[in-house]
């Protein structure tokens, strides 16, 4: 592939808040941008994108279907000539529930959108990627990975589950100029965010060090910068993106900051 042949991103659950933002800041920077998920991507984000000039190509599926991600990416395929680098990003938490109330049906959707589909869609592009010898696959795994998340097993399994996929990708094809790497989310801006309740909604920014959310064009930024020729010798990562959530949320030196913490948050959008 010449210099001048633009590299061609996939993401999927591209029609969602943080999809849109993901593409639009690869187009920025010069991708040729995928885009597929199960709705169309909004008709004015598809606007801005094919303003930057950049190959475009949309495809609809639903990826629990192994037959529609198929059909999906040919005809993506078709339309870019080659995919050089994937994003997993589509991801579910429909499933709401007790572990001893969880429904067999609901754990294996949130399981076949979440980590199967990753899964196929990492298999089948990565042959183009070793003849080139150059892919990148950013997995958009969660905080939820390594600390679980209640009343939600399914989606952290999941979540925890493109962790381990993400370094047996690393492990096997990081000599043939494939970077694979997962970033961990905490509470981001997104539309799904934006509408819990507001009870749950600050109680989970209260156990956020940095005392907002995150925004999706922080989230873009880590993406494409992972996407880059520059982040070619970092694999297998898991990257924190979430305010410092991560962090040990015990106080046991401060009743202040007990009582405070619940209620504090930045005035400043950071």
């Amino acid at each position: 592939m010449s210099p001048q042949t633009p590299r061609n991103i996939l993401v999927t659950g591209a029609a969602g808040s943080l999809g849109r933002s993901i593409a639009r800041r690869l187009a920025r920077t010069g991708y040729g941008v995928g885009l597929l998920d199960l709705l169309p991507t909004p008709s004015d984000t598809l606007a801005e994108l094919a303003a930057t000039g950049v190959p475009l190509a949309q495809a609809q599926a639903d990826l629990a279907d192994p037959a529609q991600i198929d059909a999906a990416l040919a005809m993506l395929q078709t339309r870019l000539g080659h995919i050089d680098g994937l994003v997993n990003n589509a991801g579910i938490t429909n499933h709401v529930a007790p572990i001893r109330r969880m429904t067999p049906a609901g754990w294996q959707r949130e399981l076949d959108i979440n980590l199967t589909a990753p899964f196929l869609l990492t298999q089948a592009l990565l042959p183009g990627m070793v003849e080139r010898g150059w892919g990148r696959i950013v997995n958009v795994s969660s905080l939820a990975a390594r600390g679980g998340l209640f009343n939600q097993a399914g989606y952290a399994a999941s979540k925890s589950g493109l962790l381990g996929l993400t370094h047996a990708v690393t492990l096997e094809h990081a000599r043939h100029g494939i970077a694979c790497n997962a970033i961990l989310p905490g509470l981001i801006e997104t539309d799904a965010v934006g509408h819990l309740p507001t009870a749950i909604r600050d109680d989970a920014m209260s156990l956020v060090p940095a005392r907002r959310t995150g925004r999706p064009d922080e989230i873009a930024a880590l993406v494409a910068f992972l996407c880059s020729d520059e982040a070619g010798f970092i694999n297998g990562a898991e990257i924190d993106i979430d305010g410092g959530a991560h962090l040990c949320q015990v106080v046991l030196g401060s009743q202040r900051e007990v009582l405070g913490r619940r209620t504090t948050t930045a005035t400043s959008p950071g």
